[in-house]
């Protein structure tokens, strides 16, 4: 009993029985596959599991939503989204015409995992272990798929045995259209987190500078004793004005407010104008950089007519035409976004997709500043909306209802505009 040779035996059978019974459980601390436990909280198989999205398309600011709305899906489930493909093309119908573009050539990869961490990931294809590991989900549709249904058919596959798959691929319709089941400040995480990469943010930066330069001049040359003492290149304030007067928009906007009963959603270049122009307290003169559709670059009206000070520019004039142009429409129309975004004072429709999500990001960085206050000139951020009338015959100030319990408001609704 005392003798060496049992001693060792007994080591090694009691040696036996712990490998048996405890290496199981954490077979994953090599990388040894199909493991349920891990040591690692990096290799944990909740974090192994993805969810893979149709291709997206359409317009930029559609694909921003169908973006969240993917991730948020994700998120539900409990998976990572697998980056998926946007489309550098506008194409609605015509599929032939349809340009991929990878997610990390427009948005930055690893800031949006930065920003997003613990809300939402972003995966890429070669983190997928298994890729026979799948399970197709097909998205419901027509009138009978109701908001309901989609999510009780979420809520199943968040469980066993869907939640056994590596990976979760949805086949159907891309997800603009899918079914929203996230509130207002949902979205808006997801956007604050999207960072366009640094050769996209360049350019902005060459628009932004072009029209503070033309600012500063102007300035300069009317009041130049008073205005060269505080005034510097990256104070000189402008407004961007999102003006949506282009032909199929007034066709939409007219069926739009038919169907609706309403008289606030199409306006004129007029209008447009008289209302930007009966903005209180707007120091002049002042850069109005014009964001429209390139088929309204030979349109010199919407360059006449602007009040006095107010001192109307868009990209051709701007010169930085060729910025645009030699890029596919999905960048000129980020670069263009951000050119609004940072401008000191925005005005938009708030039918446009891409006014409300504008007015919504800026919203966000007045609350993450702690602004009592979201509408007006003694904000950082004002917005307005010249759709809707606002004090002294202007445009009424805008900003975005956080509390709303769906994303469809922000975007498709003058009763959702909020100054509280």
């Amino acid at each position: 009993m005392n003798s060496l040779a049992y001693k060792c035996a007994a080591f090694l059978v009691i040696a036996l029985m712990i490998r048996t019974l405890w290496l199981p459980r954490f077979s994953n601390f090599r990388g040894i596959p199909n493991s349920r436990f891990s040591l690692d909280p990096n290799l944990d198989n909740e974090k192994s599991k993805f969810l893979e999205v149709p291709q997206i398309v359409w317009g930029l600011n559609n694909q921003k939503i169908a973006f969240a709305r993917a991730c948020l899906t994700a998120r539900m489930l409990n998976r990572t989204l697998l980056m998926p493909s946007l489309s550098a093309s506008l194409f609605y119908k015509e599929v032939e015409q349809l340009r991929s573009i990878s997610f990390d050539k427009v948005f930055q990869f690893d800031e949006f995992n930065a920003r997003c961490g613990g809300f939402v990931r972003l995966g890429r294809y070669s983190e997928v272990s298994n890729t026979r590991d799948v399970f197709e989900l097909q998205k419901g549709s027509g009138r009978r798929w109701t908001v309901d249904k989609d999510l009780q058919q979420l809520r199943e596959f968040a469980k066993a045995p869907y939640d056994e798959y590596q990976t979760i691929r949805v086949v159907g319709k891309n997800p603009f259209l899918w079914h929203d089941h996230w509130p207002a400040r949902d979205y808006a995480k997801i956007f604050e987190c999207l960072v366009l990469v640094e050769e996209i943010s360049r350019e902005a930066d060459k628009v932004v500078s072009k029209i503070r330069e033309i600012g500063m001049e102007e300035r300069n040359r009317v009041a130049p004793l008073q205005n060269n003492v505080n005034a510097t290149l990256q104070t000189m304030p402008y407004v961007a004005v999102h003006m949506r007067i282009e032909k199929d928009w007034m066709i939409h906007c007219k069926k739009l407010e038919r169907r609706l009963n309403v008289s606030e959603i199409c306006s004129s270049k007029e209008q447009i104008k008289q209302r930007v122009g009966n903005i209180v307290g707007l120091e002049t003169p002042i850069v109005m950089y014009l964001a429209v559709a390139d088929d309204l670059l030979e349109d010199n009206s919407i360059l006449e007519g602007w009040g006095e000070g107010l001192l109307p520019y868009e990209k051709k004039k701007l010169g930085v035409l060729n910025t645009y142009k030699k890029h596919p429409y999905l960048i000129q129309s980020a670069i263009d976004y951000e050119v609004c975004l940072r401008s000191n004072v925005f005005v938009g429709n708030t039918f446009s997709t891409f006014s409300s999500l504008i007015v919504l990001e800026r919203t966000q960085l007045m609350m993450s500043e702690g602004a009592a206050q979201r509408c007006g000139l003694d904000v950082r951020w004002p917005s307005y909306a010249y759709n809707l009338e606002g004090e002294s015959n202007g445009p009424r100030g805008w900003a975005a209802n956080m509390l709303d319990v769906s994303f469809q408001a922000i975007s498709y609704g003058s009763n959702h505009v909020s100054c509280q």
